[in-house]
């Protein structure tokens, strides 16, 4: 099957619009792209045209783009282009949709903190989760060893105290 396969950057211009019906969750919300370009007139970034594309999204993805979108977000959204061309009272209209199949924050241009989304039928698991293993990079120097004390310090002799006795290095 041939498709065609996109992905946008641009920011969310409509709050998501949640609904659920029989056949399962669907939302959808408007995309701003805009082109920039750089002006070698005016030594500067410049805003270009602006497209609009309505983003689908259905199932699991709907309910994670409803619980985590909001109007101003920017965003990068993976999908299959679908252009329907309409025409009203003469006249011709054309838009531009993404069925989604993969949306999120774009970090280049903010933070996010992602949380997983809990799945009903999922049992919890049956042993405890294990520790991250460490990444650090073992050190290849040899340590030093710890310098044995023959006396009192020099502290020690002023205030006329005893010297602490450690116990004696073990090579």
């Amino acid at each position: 099957m041939n498709e065609t396969t996109v992905c946008v950057v641009g920011n969310v211009a409509t709050q998501p619009v949640y609904r659920e019906p029989a056949t399962g969750a669907s939302a959808r919300f408007r995309l701003a792209v805009t082109a920039r370009y750089w002006d070698r007139e005016k030594n500067t970034w410049t805003d270009g045209h602006t497209n609009f594309f309505t983003v689908w999204a259905n199932r699991q993805l709907a309910t994670n783009a409803m619980a985590s979108l909001n109007v101003g977000d920017p965003v990068l959204v993976q999908g299959r282009l679908k252009v329907r061309t309409e025409t009203r009272d003469g006249a011709s209209r054309t838009w531009a949709d993404i069925d989604a199949t993969a949306i999120g924050h774009d970090l280049a241009r903010g933070t996010s903190a992602f949380r997983r989304s809990g799945r009903p039928e999922q049992a919890a698991p049956a042993e405890p989760p294990r520790p991250e293993p460490s990444w650090e990079t073992p050190d290849p120097a040899p340590r030093a060893q710890p310098r044995q004390r023959s006396g009192p310090e020099p502290e020690e002799r002023e205030q006329g105290r005893e010297p602490d006795r450690e116990p004696a290095a073990v090579a």
